[in-house]
């Protein structure tokens, strides 16, 4: 292999996440109207690889497998901001893309938030584009303290901490390609 040039990314099927969890302790939801494209939308939510360029709270997102549709199992990092200081989070998902309806599925399966599952949607809008972003889980597998530390401090503090700036930021991303 030539100097500069990372090893390809291994193969393998795509996973059927199937539908997110009917009942969970922890359910955080973003979502916007965004007056972009719902192709384009979907395009750039898709496209997690470019996240780190198009999102500053992004540290990196890695495949480390990848599954020819897009969706594979990938590492993602990233900051949640607290005024100047920043909190780096990191965690590992399997993602599966659903072309047919514009949505992404992950779970996540290694980090503080192992089990937690997540589904973006992009729907036509009159405006342009709805999209949602949310997060179900039942916390951490910690006694006593798990429910409590999923619904009182990393749901409403951290997933929608990152996730709100990240749909924000891929939104300002379409809303231009859009034009």
């Amino acid at each position: 292999m030539e100097a500069g040039m990372s090893a390809p990314t291994p193969q393998r099927a795509p996973f059927d996440l199937g539908p997110l969890p009917a009942e969970a302790r922890m359910t955080t939801l973003d979502e916007a109207v965004l007056r972009a494209a719902p192709d384009i939308m979907f395009d750039v939510v898709r496209d997690v690889a470019r996240w780190p360029e198009r999102l500053a709270h992004y540290r990196f997102v890695r495949f480390r497998h990848t599954d020819g549709e897009g969706g594979g199992i990938v590492e993602m990092a990233a900051n949640r901001p607290f005024g100047p200081l920043n909190w780096p989070t990191w965690w590992l998902s399997e993602m599966q893309v659903l072309s047919d309806r514009r949505a992404i599925r992950f779970r996540h399966i290694g980090g503080i938030t192992k089990g937690m599952d997540v589904e973006w949607t992009v729907d036509s809008h009159r405006d342009g584009t709805q999209v949602r972003l949310l997060h179900v889980w039942n916390g951490p597998a910690w006694p006593i303290i798990g429910t409590a530390a999923a619904t009182v401090v990393i749901g409403p503090v951290f997933v929608h901490g990152i996730a709100s700036r990240t749909l924000a930021g891929l939104g300002r991303v379409a809303e231009e390609a859009s034009r």
